[in-house]
């Protein structure tokens, strides 16, 4: 029997919510819409029950449209809003009709035009909405950005982060040393935690093994320990280096040390708690 939840994947029609980002020569294998049905079978692929969406573009009609897919597979949204304008209405807009819940909140932070924009004052209030609606917020940052992110932690201390991707470690083969102590200062924010994910999208199919990711992956284990560390296959991003599959089974090697309870942590239990999925 499947079980488990995927933290972290996306969904998108282009023809209605189009994904400018996406290069369909360099990015072949995701140069196409990916529905509801595509993610059922890819859970299936990684036995896997559900998953938390999560919005690829800073739109609120995206965040309505994935609100509204009707399918198990989806056990909530992380959806975008303004946060420098009124959140409450914004997030009243996506729930009506809603058939997924929303379970947190994100901003393309990385390629924002404002390389500060989680230092903007103007979203303090919207941050402070999240807080009192129990809601996440998705930290999507370069690794540069980790200091940001750590003064955001400390300032909103009741609101929980969930840090994606981990931070966007170096490649294997390059210098970790200022990523590593970037993330042990935020991981020593207790309202934050991690998802470990997107460590393959910008590796060529074929070309990594498992043991290529063990440093980043025993980092995020030392720092944030196991009961903070959520997985995500990043879908369908992970096509770009060789699917989900390949990626889950390698996380499940690099983590075989931990104590069955700890791995059901990891693989569904942890991203249940954070985002409060029923």
């Amino acid at each position: 029997m499947n079980a488990g939840i995927d933290a972290h994947v996306h969904l998108w029609d282009r023809a209605v919510n189009p994904q400018d980002w996406i290069d369909a020569q360099t990015m072949a294998p995701i140069a196409r819409d990916f529905g509801a049905a595509d993610l059922s079978e890819m859970l299936a692929s990684t036995e896997v029950d559900r998953a938390v969406v999560v919005q690829s573009s800073n739109s609120l009609d995206e965040s309505i449209r994935l609100a509204k897919l009707d399918s198990s597979a989806i056990a909530g949204l992380v959806a975008w809003v303004d946060l420098a304008a009124e959140v409450g209405p914004q997030l009243d807009q996506i729930r009506e009709s809603a058939a997924v819940p929303v379970v947190g909140v994100r901003h393309l932070a990385h390629i924002d035009p404002d390389p500060e924009w989680m230092t903007r004052e103007e979203i303090s209030a919207g941050l402070a909405v999240l807080e009192r609606e129990d809601l996440c917020f998705d930290l999507v940052l370069r690794s540069w950005q980790l200091p940001q992110a750590t003064r955001l932690a400390a300032r909103y201390s009741g609101l929980r982060f969930v840090l994606d991707h981990l931070g966007a470690p170096p490649e294997p083969g390059q210098d970790r040393s200022t990523w590593v102590s970037r993330l042990q200062e935020l991981a020593r924010q207790p309202n934050v935690v991690a998802k470990v994910s997107g460590l393959t999208s910008g590796l060529a199919p074929g070309s990594w093994r498992a043991a290529d990711l063990a440093a980043p992956v025993t980092t995020a284990l030392e720092s944030f320990g196991p009961e903070r560390l959520l997985y995500g296959s990043d879908w369908p991003l992970a096509e770009l280096g060789g699917g989900a599959a390949p990626w889950k089974s390698a996380l499940q090697a690099l983590l075989d040390g931990l104590s069955a309870s700890e791995r059901a942590g990891v693989f569904g239990g942890n991203a249940a708690d954070v985002y409060s999925l029923s």
